[in-house]
């Protein structure tokens, strides 16, 4: 049993004044100049990054795999998105300020979005923690400006507007941090954004078509539910609802276990399907006491195996679909594989045994407010392997920026916003007065985290053509348009 888990077991917390804690966030100045984050060159030891997907491929589902590639090869951008692992292991060459908090671990653009609160209003924050770990706040950092970057480019932007909208987000990461500095510690919990705060800054900073079609994407979250999803991804047979196949993208459970029985024997989809009932009921355990009344008003009804995003793709995914009241009444579930974080190698494993544990305790770590039926679980698959997952809702009002849509000038709001996302998030659980004194109230940072976002945008551009080369000379296997 790990401590965090242990009945009575406590620990002394030293708690230095305010004084202390910035003189402490000026001297690791000393160890990582403010400065030094700025720029970036290869280690003459740096990893193949093909291997690197080659190696987490190795624990997917092998037929999934190429579809993954597929996704990355799409463009720089895509292909950034699904190289956490790669930059992980550039990273830990970097330089480090010796402040840790709790951190994402992918903190790219796409990561952070519009979800619906417990209140039911809709909140802006960070959207996927897979690899989230206690760690360098510098590294989320610079995996966020990076991402800007990088999709400037793909929009064509010229160097000087691409720089512009980095150095407006890190800007706000550091004004956001040095404000929360002066607040009281609740006051910092409490914190979040609401839509109704981000459309009081449109306002003002941007124009009335660009209000408009934000907007519209915001309506089109509020949509985005479980009603929506029952009606999309379900159908009727003999009088049962059931989650429509669509593969290799959606498969029924009846046929995943089929194909991932051991020796090639079909497995009964009865025993598949009580099998996955204890699992429910077991994950239950997890949640709040009044979550869990909630949850028990709903009846398993099917599950399927869902492709998901594009650095998941391969790793486990299920879609649960559950029904309350009557057939109208319907919630579904996502269940997502939970594997070692692509953190651990370098900045140690995580305390937690179970990385679906992991993941929602550094989700609950980071984000104002979660999904109500936000859980972790350890299962025996049909295959006989253990895996952890984490579950949440499949869709609660669920909404992302239109990144391909975005003027210059409206993608530098969006970075400000995501700076001050990050910032909150950061705030909660590191040392909020540490980071702000190491900040400063000059730009020394805003200005190195810029130049290391175009160093390694073209570091990223020549590791997207390492894939474009490994598929062509056949190295790799890639399956497009999924």
């Amino acid at each position: 049993m790990n401590d965090e888990q242990r009945p009575g077991h406590t620990t002394t917390v030293a708690h230095l004044s305010v004084e202390e804690r910035a003189a402490k966030g000026k001297a690791s100045r000393k160890a990582a100049p403010r400065s030094s984050h700025g720029g970036w060159k290869p280690a003459a030891d740096r990893p193949d990054p093909i291997s690197l997907l080659e190696e987490q491929g190795a624990d997917r589902v092998p037929e999934l795999v190429p579809i993954r590639y597929g996704r990355m090869l799409v463009s720089p951008f895509t292909f950034y998105r699904g190289a956490a692992l790669i930059m992980a292991a550039d990273l830990e060459a970097t330089p480090r300020s010796g402040l840790t908090t709790q951190i994402c671990g992918d903190a790219h653009l796409s990561n952070f979005g519009v979800f619906a609160s417990p209140e039911r209003r809709l909140v802006f924050d960070i959207n996927d923690f897979d690899e989230t770990l206690p760690g360098p706040w510098e590294w989320d950092v610079k995996r966020l400006a990076a991402s800007f970057e990088i999709a400037g480019r793909e929009r064509g932007w010229a160097a000087t507007e691409r720089r512009a909208i980095v150095a407006a987000g890190v800007a706000e990461y550091r004004g956001r941090m040095r404000q929360a500095a002066d607040m009281r510690n609740l006051d910092v919990w409490y914190a979040h954004i609401e839509l109704d705060q981000l459309f009081a800054q449109l306002k003002s900073e941007t124009t009335k078509k660009q209000r408009a079609r934000v907007s519209k994407n915001v309506a089109k979250a509020r949509t985005r539910d479980s009603m929506q999803a029952f009606s999309k991804l379900t159908h009727e047979v003999d009088g049962q609802r059931r989650i429509t196949a669509d593969p290799p993208l959606i498969t029924p459970i009846e046929d995943v276990a089929a194909a991932w029985s051991p020796d090639s024997a079909p497995a009964d989809s009865t025993t598949v399907e009580e099998e996955l009932r204890d699992v429910i009921r077991s994950y239950r355990g997890t949640l709040e006491t009044d979550r869990r009344v909630l949850l028990e008003d709903f009846e398993y009804v099917h599950a399927a195996a869902k492709v998901v995003g594009v650095g998941s793709v391969g790793t486990r995914a299920w879609i649960l679909l559950m029904l309350g009241r009557d057939a109208q009444d319907p919630l579904f579930l996502q269940a997502k594989e939970a594997g070692s974080s692509v953190l651990e190698r370098f900045v140690g494993k995580s305390k937690y045994s179970n990385h679906g544990h992991r993941v929602v305790a550094g989700q609950r770590l980071m984000q104002a407010a979660s999904d109500i039926f936000l859980g972790w679980q350890r299962v025996t698959g049909i295959d006989g392997q253990v895996r952890d997952f984490y579950v949440r809702q499949l869709k609660d009002w669920k909404g992302s920026a239109d990144v391909e849509t975005m003027s210059a000038s409206l993608m530098a709001l969006y970075s400000r916003i995501c700076g001050a996302t990050l910032a909150r998030a950061h705030a909660r659980s590191g040392d909020r007065i540490a980071i702000a004194a190491y900040l400063g109230e000059d730009d020394a940072f805003d200005r190195a985290v810029t130049d290391f976002a175009t160093a390694y945008g073209d570091q990223n551009e020549c590791d997207y053509q390492a894939l474009v080369d490994a598929v062509e000379s056949g190295r790799l296997e890639a399956v497009s348009g999924l």
